[in-house]
């Protein structure tokens, strides 16, 4: 599963019924996939940066475990915690504030009966989760592999 697959989703679902407004259905969705493209970009930087990228001499279970240890709360919290986000590069920093912006919205998208998108405010938060990809991914290793670990594993304070 490739982040920039479920862009190209999410902007699929986006653009769907060209002659007039996309279904609600498809928008929310939209919205939703532009979230997981962020959670699934963060986990495959995490289980490349601690176990190692397709080209490396890896344990593919302890691969996969490490792509699926992430939990959206905990990287919710973590993306939240300014004192430790704006000790990271600018690039990770847009990405956590993103993450956090797109998975209210998800919430919003999943969720609420209420809730309204427009095809061009839709067409816009995919662009900005794509842009936040971008940036992330150009990030040095030592800084994603830094923002990995932070996401992943509990904080002791002793």
């Amino acid at each position: 599963m490739k982040p920039a697959d479920f862009i190209a989703t999410a902007r699929d679902l986006a653009q769907a019924n060209t002659r007039g407004r996309p279904r609600e259905t498809n928008l929310r969705r939209a919205v939703s996939t532009a979230y997981y493209a962020l959670f699934h970009g963060l986990a495959e930087c995490c289980a490349d940066m601690l176990v190692g990228g397709s080209g490396a001499n890896r344990s593919q279970a302890a691969w996969r475990q490490t792509y699926r240890a992430l939990q959206h709360g905990t990287i919710r919290q973590r993306c939240q915690h300014q004192a430790v986000i704006r000790k990271f590069s600018t690039e990770i920093q847009n990405f956590a504030i993103q993450f956090v912006i797109l998975q209210k919205e998800r919430h919003r998208a999943d969720y609420d009966p209420e809730g309204v998108y427009n095809k061009d405010e839709v067409l816009q938060k995919i662009t900005e989760v794509e842009r936040r990809l971008k940036g992330f991914t150009k990030v040095p290793a030592r800084d994603r592999r830094a923002f990995a670990i932070y996401v992943l594993l509990d904080i002791r304070s002793d």
